[in-house]
């Protein structure tokens, strides 16, 4: 392996200080022209999964923001499931790499106004995907916080409580949380996909060359067929996820609306942490995505102020039948956040095998939404960087006296912040030497100069 291949590689240790020697090495090796990095092109994925939730391939925020800067992604974003565990971090390799980067997290709420409805999380109503895009103050200073501390709490109960109605099922390969499923992950936020992988393992452990037959019993498929499934990880795990952890699993079980934060709970917490509440969108075909000028309508109406979309699997599909109703229903998606004047924040996840580091900015079917996609990030990434210099984000004390409730004026406002402004350190101690009453014209100067 090349000396690039073991630093990236330990970019990915649970260790931080292992990953900042890393990334350090990674830096210097750039400084001395011994790796080449290309120009930023406009391409942006800033709906990336770390391993502080599940990344399909490991990946930690730093080696998230080096992938980000040697593909030559003008912004790159982190998202993960209930915890702002990655965030110090992945600003920092951002600073450190020269790259925008931007930070959300994604949890599930409780909207009561939809207590009978499903909308973006299948067969639970009520039950809404919801994040904070555009984070900048991370887990430690909020440890106090009861909202945070209720999703951490929620996350550990109902895995446990999945784990413990598999083992039943199970009987003969039995996991435990402390000893099998926490050490999988870097800081304890374990999701169904540690599960998973606890439950591979400890099956080969107890079973042997016999592990494809418990496989083919549980599944209720022929040995060979296990067999050959359990050669693909991915595709095996799919398979053991939908039968014991989906919805008609023996390990699922309905969530109870009193377990989950209110969306109101949760953009308060936005609010108090200067993000962006951003609402985020599924595929379109369950009925509370069927409207979305009224479903925009009520989520803006509580005070999200952006739309988080996934593209690629709502127009990258084989059969031509579904293809065609979801591009319809990503178009109307678009056309409904343009109406509302919400910014876009898009990306591929990359928390299961298979999908792509970008979405394909060249597709004609993506081709009317590029700017769109564009502009989105351009905006999160103006809304963080003067988040982090004197707290004037989307949102603050300084953005409602500069532009009141002209939303569109500002929006347009960072996202040109976002795109003049280049990731230097000499950019962020300019604007944070300004005064409290600056004008957004004096941060444009800044930023375009």
């Amino acid at each position: 392996m090349t000396k690039i291949g073991e630093l990236e590689n330990r970019l990915n240790n649970f260790d931080s200080e292992v990953r900042m020697e890393a990334l350090s090495g990674l830096v210097e090796m750039v400084q001395r022209g011994e790796i080449s990095l290309p120009p930023a092109k406009p391409e942006v994925n800033i709906h990336i999964h770390s391993f502080f939730s599940f990344n399909a391939l490991g990946w930690s925020p730093s080696r998230i923001a080096w992938e980000g800067r040697k593909y030559g992604l003008e912004v790159v974003g982190i998202v993960d499931f209930d915890v702002l565990d990655g965030l110090v971090e992945f600003l920092q390799a951002g600073d450190a790499l020269g790259i925008k980067a931007v930070v959300g997290m994604e949890s599930r709420v409780f909207v009561s106004e939809l207590a009978d409805v499903v909308t973006n999380s299948p067969n639970e109503p009520g039950i809404h995907y919801f994040m904070l895009q555009g984070c900048y103050i991370d887990n430690h200073a909020l440890c106090c916080d009861r909202v945070m501390q209720r999703l951490r709490d929620t996350a550990r109960s109902r895995n446990i409580g999945i784990m413990n109605r598999v083992n039943d099922y199970l009987r003969n390969v039995r996991i435990d949380y402390e000893e099998d499923v926490l050490p999988l992950t870097p800081s304890g936020n374990a999701t169904e996909r540690h599960l998973l992988a606890a439950y591979d393992k400890k099956s080969r452990e107890i079973l042997g060359d016999k592990v494809h037959e418990f496989w083919a019993e549980v599944l209720g498929i022929d040995p060979e067929k296990s067999a050959e499934l359990m050669k693909n990880t991915p595709a095996f795990h799919d398979a053991v996820r939908s039968k014991l952890m989906k919805f008609g699993g023996v390990g699922y079980a309905a969530p109870d609306p009193e377990s989950f934060p209110s969306l109101e709970d949760v953009i308060g917490l936005a609010q108090r942490i200067g993000a962006v509440p951003t609402t985020t969108w599924l595929d379109g075909t369950n009925e509370g995505e069927q409207d979305m000028m009224a479903n925009l309508e009520l989520f803006t109406r509580k005070g999200a102020a952006a739309l988080n979309i996934i593209p690629d699997r709502n127009w990258n599909i084989k059969d031509p039948d579904e293809k065609a109703v979801k591009t319809a229903k990503l178009k109307e998606a678009v056309d409904a956040a343009r109406e509302f004047d919400l910014p876009l924040s898009i990306g591929t996840e990359m928390n299961k095998a298979g999908q792509p580091f970008v979405d394909d900015f060249s597709a004609s079917e993506l081709a009317c939404y590029v700017e769109d996609f564009l502009c989105g990030a351009r905006f999160f990434y103006g809304h963080t960087l003067l988040a982090r210099c004197g707290g004037r984000g989307f949102g603050s004390e300084w953005a409602k006296a500069a532009f009141g409730g002209d939303r569109r004026a500002a929006n347009r406002f960072y996202m040109e912040v976002g795109r003049a402004a280049q990731p230097s350190r000499t950019i962020l101690d300019a604007i944070a030497g300004l005064p409290d009453d600056a004008e957004p014209a004096d941060i444009i100067r800044i930023v375009s100069g």
